[in-house]
């Protein structure tokens, strides 16, 4: 463990049922995971000031009853919302992944525009397909993105699972997404090739195929896809076909950092730089 460990804290509670990988996600990236219920940190029994990372982690927080991710931001809102801001304004890490980017979407904190992250203006609604989506998807990383937790990625696959992860905003807001570099991962094909819209490259039908966005800084990102979901090599359904050849060759096996994996790492790097 390094001398200065990063702290990661990974909420749990109340529906919220991928905190153990995501745990584990982070300690392979060089991190310091602590599950944590939402209710120790409401009652105030764990400190958000201990943690460097923040981890909306995927699930289905109260059931998606009133909407994917609206019961817990409603609660974390009225309850730390001024925690979390002075969090992201001391310089520390924000993820939401999948439920987690609802959340976020829903508290404010993105896309976090003039500097306003309480103001919800951009929306993660049901599935143009009309049904709950389980499947892997090619993601295009924007070349121009602030975004601390995708550096030196240009292509990755990763699993999703939802049924409400349609990404829509009006026009001017996608605009000014689009031009100051918050726009991070597309939907593309298998050739690296925009989705255009077409379904199932776009399994959800996100307006400009957008499937992960982040604040003006870079350092608060929210997706859907889950790179919890692929932190080692054999989590990819396609690996028994990808190794035969490979072994038949004599040619080594994938071996290092997963993408879902370097994700994580990016932002351990990034705090241990700063």
């Amino acid at each position: 463990m390094s001398p200065n460990p990063i702290d990661a804290l990974v909420l749990t509670g109340y529906g919220l049922n991928c905190d153990n990988e995501t745990a584990h996600t982070l300690a392979l990236a060089g991190a310091r995971p602590h599950r944590v219920h939402i209710n120790a940190l409401i009652d105030g029994e764990v400190s958000l000031e201990d943690f460097q990372i923040m981890v909306f982690g995927g699930g289905f927080s109260w059931g998606d009853d009133h909407g994917a991710g609206v019961v817990q931001a409603v609660r974390m809102k009225n309850k730390i919302g001024d925690q979390l801001l002075q969090f992201v304004a001391r310089g520390r890490l924000v993820i939401g992944i999948c439920n987690g980017f609802q959340v976020l979407v829903n508290l404010g904190l993105l896309p976090g525009l003039d500097g306003d992250c309480t103001r919800r203006c951009v929306a993660l609604t049901h599935n143009d397909c009309g049904n709950f989506r389980d499947d892997w998807v090619h993601l295009g990383v924007s070349a121009s993105t602030p975004c601390v937790f995708t550096r030196g990625l240009t292509r990755l696959e990763l699993p999703i699972r939802h049924g409400e992860g349609k990404f829509f905003a009006d026009a001017a807001t996608l605009a000014r997404l689009e031009a100051q570099g918050q726009v991070v991962l597309r939907y593309v094909d298998a050739s690296g090739r925009p989705a255009a819209g077409a379904f199932p490259a776009n399994p959800n039908g996100s307006l400009n195929d957008i499937a992960g966005i982040c604040d003006p800084s870079g350092r608060v990102f929210g997706l859907m896809p889950h790179p919890e979901a692929y932190h080692h090599w054999t989590n990819h359904p396609d690996w028994p076909r990808q190794k035969e050849p490979l072994r038949r060759a004599g040619r080594p096996l994938p071996g290092g950092s997963t993408p879902g994996v370097r994700i994580f790492e990016n932002a351990v790097n990034y705090l241990r730089e700063a």
